[in-house]
């Protein structure tokens, strides 16, 4: 692995970039097997990129995966009757969403580094719409099952090419603040999800809910078709088809600090997903709160994550460094992962609601300061290849967090000491991973 940082970059051009050498940044990677920095885009002008509706378009591409997960969990009980499966069968419809969501971005990021970014999109956007309507009318569990892994495949595509389409409009400071609005957008929809479902079903049975997300699919479409303009030119776009592009992949994974910020980010995510696996458990098994005070615990815990990703975004990002938020993101997660474990393993004898739920919420809101910045870090890394780096770091966040979620059952529903264990190991990996292979003291910060 290369320690190196990206190339510098002198001037540049329709062409690309150019170093004071005269080379373009397509053979500095070629000489160097260093990423490097992406040339300014001069398609789009910076209100363009700045835009209400792309700000919304991109923003809405990112949470349907999460509309796609979350919308129908009030209906589980429903699937399981109507289908005559049991309960562990209808939750392996979520898991598949979630294999889908990862193997979709290895899939459909190269894919756009090759074919732009809109053709991409605009097929994944027409296979969700399809897959929405299959779910719909999906006769046996087995169907249901099959309907939702091509949902995810499909729902993918959202995901990866905002963030490469990011990459292509911002660089540096104002990449960190765009992801930061792009998760103020993105985290209302896990708060609303399961309330419009609950909703749904008041008029409607679970398969409305599916109705439901194709036409936001198709509305999402014609919006993204009319208004989301091509963000990478055809002489930026890579050819070679896929051993180009395991090419590509391999040469950002040898640059040691691009797959320090991709497991960061992907160890982060891993003790987000064991939160959001326990912590209806912790909250209503162990704790002995009702539903409807999980419910408004889990939107708290959201707004709270959502209110510093706008302070990051807002105040932080120009003010201090990346990196140095980065680690102060971290130390707070690893703190109050370190608390929780002490409050669940009785060190301090019986813990009430209150000090746990404190805990979470204070885990969650650090989130906002590890998830966007290590994503931000490692995309700076990869100018070349936006959209590879950012099918990577989806599918290594989806990847890991679907490895680490389970675990937080090993014990049983009557303890959250497994759910304490595994944010204490996958903070604290995320650490060492960041202190080993970002070096962040190499940059000054």
């Amino acid at each position: 692995m290369t320690d190196s940082g990206p190339t510098p970059l002198a001037t540049t051009s329709p062409e690309g970039s150019f170093d004071a050498a005269g080379r373009t940044d397509s053979r500095i990677a070629a000489e160097s097997g260093a990423p490097v920095e992406a040339a300014p885009l001069a398609r789009l002008t910076a209100p363009q990129r700045a835009g209400l509706l792309i700000t919304l378009i991109l923003g809405s591409l990112t949470a349907l995966p999460a509309l796609s997960m979350d919308m129908y969990l009030p209906a589980l009980p429903e699937v399981s009757g109507e289908l005559s499966s049991p309960a562990a069968q209808v939750q392996l419809t979520l898991t598949t969403c979630l294999l889908g969501l990862a193997v979709g971005q290895i899939i459909v990021g190269p894919m756009s580094d090759q074919f732009g970014r809109r053709r991409p999109l605009m097929v994944g956007m027409v296979c969700y719409v399809v897959a929405s309507v299959g779910c719909a009318l999906a006769p046996t569990i087995e169907t249901f099952t099959a309907v939702r892994l091509l949902q995810g495949l499909a729902g993918a595509a959202g995901i990866v090419i905002a963030r490469a389409v990011v990459r292509d409009l911002f660089d540096g400071l104002a990449m960190a603040r765009f992801f930061s609005t792009l998760l103020l957008i993105s985290g209302i929809a896990p708060i609303l999800a399961p309330v419009l479902g609950g909703q749904v079903l008041r008029v409607t049975n679970w398969r409305g809910i599916f109705v439901i997300l194709a036409v936001i699919g198709v509305l999402l479409a014609i919006v993204a078709w009319r208004r989301l303009p091509e963000t990478l030119p055809p002489e930026r776009r890579h050819s070679g088809g896929v051993p180009s592009a395991l090419r590509t992949m391999r040469a950002l994974l040898r640059d040691r600090a691009f797959s320090g910020y991709l497991l960061v980010g992907s160890l982060g995510f891993a003790a987000l997903f064991a939160y959001v696996a326990a912590s209806p458990f912790v909250i209503q098994e162990i704790h002995g709160a009702s539903a409807q005070t999980f419910s408004l615990l889990f939107m708290a815990n959201s707004i709270g994550m959502v209110a510093v990703g706008q302070l990051n975004g807002k105040v932080l990002v120009g003010r201090v460094s990346l990196d140095r938020v980065l680690m102060v993101g971290l130390a707070v997660i690893g703190s109050a992962a370190v608390a929780l474990l002490l409050m669940t393993s009785g060190v301090f004898g019986e813990v009430g609601l209150l000090p746990t739920s404190a805990g979470l919420f204070v885990l969650m809101s650090g989130m906002a300061l590890v998830l966007p910045n290590s994503n931000s870090l490692g995309l700076m890394r990869a100018g070349h290849a936006a959209g590879s780096a950012s099918a990577l770091l989806g599918t290594s966040q989806f990847l890991i967090g679907a490895i680490a979620s389970p675990l937080v059952g090993v014990a049983g529903e009557h303890t959250a000491v497994p759910m304490a264990v595994v944010q204490v190991c996958t903070v604290g990996l995320a650490a060492l991973c960041y202190l080993g292979m970002c070096r962040p003291w190499r940059s000054g910060s």
